[in-house]
């Protein structure tokens, strides 16, 4: 059991100082998802989008590359599963994305921004917690269970293994590693060639480091607990997969693991309990966040100015911890973590994300000049 414990602490540990990175280069950078979708629906900049896009196509090329040596088996994560429920992602995509641009950024944009002294995120960042949790196991996850994951489809039924693209397209006598290798590198080259036909682009080195670095950050994540954290469990004598909540491989996500530690902190007693990768991910973002601040003069205190934009916020924290949750991902998890296994259901969280921003910027748009 001491090994067993060991390892779990290795692997979380291991989530910390992945995200310590991730938090500090975030700041560096301002790498935003919103801020994304809001440069090209306000000023029609491409440049953080293609920021993100860069980021999904080195997960992309990483996590394949593992999978193709034999480090990690993708398909033992829960982005790739035959189940695609995919009103499930539809809804919880598109509440993340209004939730997301009334909180001022998305789940992990709020870790850095909270790093950063930022009293608004701190809202938040409490908020998503608390409305992840309900959706986990509380009163929004009667909605869930019962109204938004029954309307899916089985793919198994259908003698297929699993939603990710190489699983669906498999059958033409392709050899299945050939196939998730081909595709991969197919979408990551379409990615990379849109990514970098852009001269502004190119001569960002802010840019280009934010997404080279989260996306080997989340290459990363999947090596520590598919490959690193994934052992035979002494007590059963099965491989398991130790230190992450879902009991499957991970890599980073930033709304269910908000939950998770909030269960900690208020059962810390609770000895069945422990931080995990996602946990110690989620503060090592704040503090890797937080100590760029402090060594680059940046980091100040910021709070509401009006109680409309307080309102904002606490509404923006309980769609993401909603949307977080029933699309099994954020951002991050689903736009990143999730798209880097070629899932379809990432996919389509991906553009329910963004569809949701840009409705709820157009809207914030004509209200401003409705008022003016």
């Amino acid at each position: 059991m001491e090994a067993t414990s060991h390892l779990g602490a290795t692997v979380a540990w291991s989530g910390f100082a992945l995200a310590f990175i991730f938090g500090a280069v975030g700041n560096k950078v301002n790498f935003c998802t919103m801020g994304a979708v809001s440069d090209i629906v306000n000023m029609g900049d491409w440049g953080r989008m293609r920021m993100w896009l860069l980021a999904i196509a080195i997960a992309i090329i990483g996590s394949h590359t593992l999978q193709w040596l034999g480090l990690v088996d993708l398909s033992k994560s829960i982005y790739t599963t035959p189940n695609f429920t995919w009103l499930a992602f539809i809804v919880g995509g598109f509440a993340f994305g209004v939730g997301m641009t009334l909180g001022s950024g998305c789940g992990s944009k709020t870790l850095i921004r909270v790093g950063g002294g930022n009293l608004k995120s701190l809202v938040v960042y409490v908020f998503l917690a608390v409305s992840a949790y309900m959706t986990l196991r509380g009163l929004f996850g009667q909605f869930r269970v019962s109204v938004l994951q029954p309307v899916a489809v089985n793919f198994e039924a259908y003698g297929i293994k699993g939603q990710d693209l190489p699983s669906l397209i498999a059958g033409a006598g392709i050899g299945m590693n050939t196939l998730r290798i081909t595709i991969a590198a197919i979408v990551a080259a379409a990615l990379l060639f849109f990514v970098f036909k852009d001269r502004e682009f190119r001569a960002n080195f802010d840019y280009i480091l934010g997404g080279v670095v989260v996306g080997l950050v989340v290459v990363a994540g999947w090596y520590v607990t598919g490959h690193i954290g994934y052992q035979e469990n002494p007590a059963t004598l099965e491989m398991t997969f130790f230190g992450t909540n879902t009991r499957a491989a991970e890599s980073l996500s930033f709304v269910a693991p908000l939950a998770y530690t909030l269960e900690l902190l208020m059962l810390w007693t609770d000895k069945s309990l422990a931080a995990t990768f996602g946990i110690m991910a989620a503060c090592g973002v704040v503090v890797g966040s937080f100590v760029y601040a402090i060594a680059y003069r940046t980091f100040r205190w910021e709070g509401f100015t009006t109680a409309e934009d307080l309102g904002n916020h606490i509404v923006g924290g309980i769609l993401m911890g909603f949307g977080g949750v029933t699309a099994l991902g954020c951002t991050i998890g689903q736009g990143i973590s999730g798209f880097s296994t070629l899932a379809l259901g990432s996919v389509v969280t991906f553009f329910a994300i963004i569809a949701g921003s840009a409705a709820t910027l157009k809207y914030q748009y004509w209200k401003l000049v409705k008022e003016a």
